[in-house]
């Protein structure tokens, strides 16, 4: 399979899953979902979506679960939208690259808060100034 093909299947499948979860999941578990990406394999029988969900982790599960339960809808009309000979079998899969990211920003901007707040104290703390060998046998030298 050409994999451009495959490319435009995986993003397809992205737009009417998320259609799909946004406007007819009535699952109350289901909410706050967005979905990142759709990896297809080469022979289109299966699809992974990636899906980020805020909240805590306990909803993450929750809405994981509901989403599991409605598999079979959403690839139902995924198999109605584009028409394939075979609607590939698909799988949700909790996306943990989002909330790494904000994870490493706010790792960042503490970092970077800190630093504007003293400078010089980590200066001081790094201690006194390394002196060579050379420069102490320069220094003898003169004397």
């Amino acid at each position: 399979m050409k994999p451009y093909r495959v490319a435009r299947v995986a993003e397809a499948i992205r737009e009417v899953a998320s259609e799909t979860i946004l406007f007819e999941l009535k699952d109350p578990r289901v909410r706050h979902v967005t979905v990142t990406r759709v990896e297809v394999s080469a022979d289109l029988q299966h699809a992974r979506i990636y899906v980020s969900v805020m909240g805590s982790e306990r909803e993450q599960k929750l809405c994981l679960q509901g989403l599991r339960r409605a598999a079979g809808f959403v690839q139902r009309r995924i198999g109605q939208q584009l028409r394939m000979r075979y609607t590939p079998e698909i799988t949700f899969v909790l996306d943990q690259g989002v909330k790494k990211s904000i994870e490493i920003s706010r790792l960042l901007d503490q970092l970077r808060s800190q630093s504007d707040r003293s400078p010089q104290t980590i200066t001081e703390e790094s201690g006194p100034a390394q002196t060579s060998c050379a420069d102490e046998d320069d220094a003898a030298d003169q004397e």
